[in-house]
Formats: C-alpha cells, structure tokens, sequence
C-alpha cells in the first residue's frame, strides 16, 4: 500500500494536489493501492469529490501524536510518499519507526536526509545539495499529466493567449499580468510594440483556489479578454492556445512538454530556478520573479522563436515520470522483503 501525504491551502498552493492526482491516474491502471492522506481544504475537497476519491483527511501541523504510525498499522502502508517540500524531522521519525519505506519529492526540509529516496524533478540547480539516502535527479522524474501525449501538437504563431498562474494564484500575480497586458494593447495602438497585440484572443484561466475572481472580472471590463474557470481538462483546454503565461510550478513544464511555449512567472522564489531552466532549454521566456518580472518580453516574441519553443519543449520534457517513479519505489519494496 502506498500513501501519499500531500498539503494544500492558498499559501501552500494546488500544485501538490494536481501532481498528487497525476500519480493516482497511472496508479489505478496499475492496480496498485494507494491511499491519499490531506489536510482539511475546501477546494481541494471539491476537486476530490469531482474526481470520486475518498482521501484521509489529515492534521499535518500535528507533529507530536504520530498519527503517521497509527495509519501506517491500519492501512498496512508500505511506502510512504511525502510530497510537501519541507518534511519535518518527526514525520519522518514517525514513518520510519514504523517501518514504512519513505519518499520525497523535491524535498529540502531536516526530515528528507532520512528518506529512502527523494525525488528531486524540480531542482535544476547543480550546484543545490539535495538530502536523501538516494536522490532521483532530473525532469525524468516529473510527474505530469498522462492527457499531455493526446493532446500535445506543435505551435506555429502567437494568435490565441492563456493566462494561467497556479491553481491558488497566492500573490494575485494574475491581476498585474491583466494590467500589463491592456498596456500592452495601447503601446500596440500607438505602434510602440514590435509584436502587436491586436488581434491576439486573451484569456485569463482562474484556479480553484484562487481569491481574485471579482478583482480580475472589474479588471477586464472593457476589453475583449475573456475569464474561464473550471475546465474539465486542462490539458484539452491548453491545446486551444498558441502560448501561455504561467506560474513556474508543474504547470509550466507540462504546457512545455504539450509544445504550448510560456513566458514563466515565478510565485515563489523556488521556482526562479524552473523558470531559468526552462529558458535555458528554450521552450520558454522567463519574466523574473514576481515581485521584479518583466513581462514586457513577451512584445519581442516571435513567430520564428514560437516554433522553435514549441518543437524543443516538446522535445526536452520527458512523459514517464510516473512509471519511473513506481519503478523505483517497487524495486526498493522488494529488496526490503528479500532481506526480510
């Protein structure tokens, strides 16, 4: 049985949780057990139900009561997957205690050097120490969503224009990129722009945990940007667009991976480092950290340099991290119970 702990909240963002699911969908064609173990969250509990999964609902800031042990005996956990960024020393005492096997992802917290295994798909600094007694580094280890493959397909003119910055949008990054982009539109007007922005369709995709629905609805009266929440898949939905702005989180690799080329933003200051490797592998721009972007750079992208994000994203994003991923986690299972 493998759990996987997950935390989701405004701050902490979705991400988690979408990445969450991606491994669940490729877990349920295997037929392995999983049990997915979250804390109390409102929309993250709406995504859930909509999806027909039934989760633990857990307390994460409780780190005395070793509620982990407690489930690991009742469930018969085997393999714990702790996907939090930061595990703390006593989650990773409980689970190890236990006797579960313990995974990380992209994890740099005091309790990830006792993991088994972490995987680190996100750090793509090498000069950045990663704890873990085996670190799995690199994209080959991202877990993305398995609709990408149907509906990737190569880019040819910036025409049709996502906006989409993470499920939470925590720093309402969203409302400063609807601003630039009307400025955009009157640079454009007064010929200011080397790449018009007339004729190009916006449209700005909302999250579900996002909190400036009302702000971005005042936002773009006026204009011809249109608001969208709730698309059924989002990987279906990115396959409408030329090129995205985005959040330098998952999402902006799975948009690569899709041949969908970004202008990445980043929410965090973790994410500089995706948002720099993206660009460096060129199927992206990357406008800065959010606080300092410069989101003018996408008025210098051009049709040539659309093509040739898209072909390398396409190229550069690899789609197996899941079964590679399990590969690992199955391997270590058995070599456990061979000793035993």
């Amino acid at each position: 049985m493998l759990a996987i702990c997950i935390e989701c909240s405004h701050q902490r963002g979705m991400g988690h949780l979408f990445r969450a699911l991606n491994l669940i969908r490729f877990l349920e064609k295997k037929r392995a057990p999983y049990v997915l173990l979250v804390n109390a969250d409102r929309a993250a509990a709406e995504i859930l139900e909509e999806r027909g999964i039934t989760p633990v609902i857990v307390d994460l800031q409780d780190t005395r009561t070793d509620w982990e042990g407690r489930l690991i005996a009742q469930r018969g956990i085997t393999v714990w997957l702790n996907d939090r960024l930061d595990t703390g020393a006593e989650t990773a005492a409980h689970v190890k205690r236990a006797g579960a096997l313990l995974f990380t992802v992209d994890d740099m917290g005091e309790g990830a050097a006792l993991a088994d295994g972490n995987f680190a798909s996100l750090i793509f600094d090498p000069m950045q120490r990663v704890p873990g007694k085996s670190v799995y580094r690199g994209s080959d280890y991202l877990i993305l969503n398995p609709e990408i493959a149907k509906y990737r397909r190569p880019r040819e003119r910036m025409e049709r224009i996502l906006v989409t910055l993470g499920g939470s949008d925590t720093y309402g990054v969203t409302l400063q990129v609807i601003a630039y982009l009307k400025r955009w539109r009157q640079q454009a007007a007064a010929g200011a722009s080397a790449n018009t922005a007339f004729g190009k369709m916006i449209t700005i995709l909302l999250g579900p945990g996002s909190a400036v629905r009302r702000e971005a609805e005042t936002a773009v009266q006026g204009t011809d940007f249109a608001i969208a929440e709730h698309v059924p898949s989002l990987m279906a939905f990115f396959a409408e667009f030329d090129f995205a702005i985005t959040g330098g989180g998952v999402t902006a690799l799975e948009a690569a991976a899709s041949g969908l080329p970004c202008m990445v933003i980043a929410n965090e200051r973790h994410e500089i480092q995706i948002g720099e490797y993206l660009e460096r592998t060129g199927c992206a721009v990357f406008a800065g950290y959010y606080r300092e972007m410069v989101p003018e750079r996408i008025a210098d992208v051009t049709d040539a340099q659309i093509r040739e994000m898209s072909r390398r994203g396409m190229e550069a994003v690899n789609l197996s991290g899941a079964e590679r991923i399990y590969g690992v986690v199955t391997e270590a299972l058995q070599k456990r119970q061979e000793k035993e």
